[in-house]
């Protein structure tokens, strides 16, 4: 019997995940990662942390699965996104703290894109919109202030790369300095129409390439990882697979064909959608480089809705409207509708396809026989019905239509969210009971490139049970739902332009 090992390594802790060869999960275990917050706007990670942590969950979850380290035929690595680190090319120990995605430090930065040459290529170029949390711009912070960094790179001494390299670096032995494009892209220095770096951005933000890792595919060599079993048994364990969290999370919900779709809620709603092998420019979404298994790189389109859990926190513990997560969700399901309450939750602006700052959070339709449940409720349809502009715009512009909706996270646990999901889409909405899923597809890849399956046709299927919602509004009913949050929109725009 062999094992797989998938990491899935975030910015606020990590996952280990053994899977058997019918896949199974055999074990898991989480280990929290602080964050720290040297200066306002400034949020970083301590390296050696991160790999200490993802080194105790590892071992945890030797010991619930009870397999020997050296039955582990493969891992496989997921990564959190634009959260960069800086590590010593002779040594293997870090220069620096991790700046992560959440870091500001750069809006200066951000404020002098226009003076760039090419500035109307970087949505192109880039696949998704120059800001604050990109890599690139952290790392053109780190050469213009960090002396350490500027010597490093002067020496040849200087790696950089996203915390799935530094783990191959911290916890075992690189076979090259490298990551799959899914996190190259996630840099934001990587052309993903021409499938290499962009020398002109590299050369107007002042950084090198010689530090940069070289792209290669999703299922690669990466080299090995020493990992530990409780009682202190070890073995090197190749890594044969390396991809984004988010992208992750979109094959392991099992979503690898155009048009398959996932969301996934947290402190904002994000949805995915598996284009295949081509790329169309988009303004209103970000276009992702997917996985690249063996038959080519592939794509999916990444959009974000207004905040989601942020505005649950505000409606709990500012307004006061409910008191625990659950009584929300009693208090929507009990009103048979929104009570004609229609909420625009655009608290920091309106995201895709609406894309404008100045938008802020509405509630329309207010009389006195309001209630609380009608607000709930209202809340609940806003996030169905921005699903729905999103999903549209998608089919408008690609030509791709979803024809379900795969959801986990957040307010995914509760049925009416759902249900009103699935009436406000008219297509069913399947919440699967297993939620690990990037750590899930990083084993899953680890074991087609270890040979344990020999193609995705092979790959189990996701554990556990699942459960679906389908529509029960009519059509009628639904599109003047969202022909009101289409007028709702427009009114909240023009007030954001007073």
């Amino acid at each position: 019997m062999s094992f797989l090992l998938g990491i899935d390594q975030g910015t606020s802790g990590s996952r280990a995940l053994i899977l058997d060869e019918q896949g199974q999960v055999r074990g898991y275990a989480h280990h929290p990662l602080e964050r720290l917050y040297p200066r306002p706007d400034w949020v970083e990670q301590d390296p050696l942390a991160v790999a200490q942590g993802v080194a105790a969950a590892i071992s945890e979850a030797i010991g619930q699965a009870g397999c020997a380290p050296d039955e582990i035929a493969a891992c496989g690595i997921s990564s959190q996104r634009n959260s960069d680190f800086a590590w010593s090319a002779r040594t293997g120990k870090p220069l620096a703290k991790a700046i992560t995605w959440q870091d500001m430090r750069t809006l200066p930065l951000v404020n002098t894109l226009p003076q760039f040459p090419h500035a109307d290529e970087t949505l192109h170029r880039l696949g998704y919109p120059v800001a604050p949390y990109m890599t690139a711009l952290h790392l053109a912070w780190r050469f213009q202030h960090d002396a350490v960094i500027q010597e490093a790179a002067a020496n040849h001494d200087l790696r950089l790369g996203q915390s799935a390299a530094w783990l191959i670096t911290a916890l075992g032995q690189p076979s090259g300095h490298q990551m799959d494009a899914s996190l190259v892209q996630a840099m934001g220095l990587y052309d993903i129409r021409g499938r290499t770096y962009w020398q002109e951005w590299l050369d107007w933000l002042a950084i090198p390439l010689d530090p940069l890792p070289q792209p290669v595919p999703t299922i690669h060599h990466y080299g090995t990882i020493t990992v530990t079993a409780p009682d202190g048994r070890t073995a090197p364990v190749p890594v044969w697979a390396m991809i984004g969290d988010q992208q992750a999370a979109l094959f392991g919900h099992d979503c690898r064909h155009p048009g398959d779709a996932e969301t996934t809620h947290g402190t904002g709603t994000y949805v995915k959608v598996f284009l295949g092998p081509h790329a169309p420019f988009q303004e209103k979404m970000d276009t992702l480089c997917a996985w690249d298994i063996g038959a080519g790189q592939t794509y999916c389109l990444e959009a974000q809705t207004t905040v989601t859990g942020a505005v649950i926190r505000w409606m709990r513990e500012s307004a006061g409207l409910f008191a625990t997560y659950g009584e929300m969700d009693a208090l929507a399901a009990a009103a048979a509708d929104s009570g004609g309450v229609l909420f625009v939750p655009a608290f920091t602006g309106l995201n895709v396809p609406y894309n404008d700052r100045r938008a802020r959070g509405t509630l329309f339709g207010l009389s006195l026989g309001s209630t609380r449940g009608h607000i709930a409720r209202a809340f609940m349809e806003a996030v169905g019905l921005q699903l729905r502009a999103i999903l549209e715009t998608i089919q408008q512009e690609t030509g791709v239509q979803v024809q379900q909706v795969r959801v986990g996270g957040g307010v995914s646990a509760s049925d009416i969210a759902c249900q009103i999901q699935a009436d406000m889409l008219g297509l069913p909405v399947i919440r699967p009971t297993f939620t690990e899923m990037s750590a899930r597809a990083a084993a899953l890849l680890a074991g087609l490139g270890a040979g344990v399956w020999s193609s995705q046709a092979d790959l189990p299927p996701l554990p556990g049970s699942h459960t679906q919602f389908s529509p029960c509004l009519t059509a009628e009913q639904r599109d003047a739902a969202f022909a009101r949050w289409q007028k709702a929109i427009t009114l909240v725009r023009q007030w954001g332009q007073a």
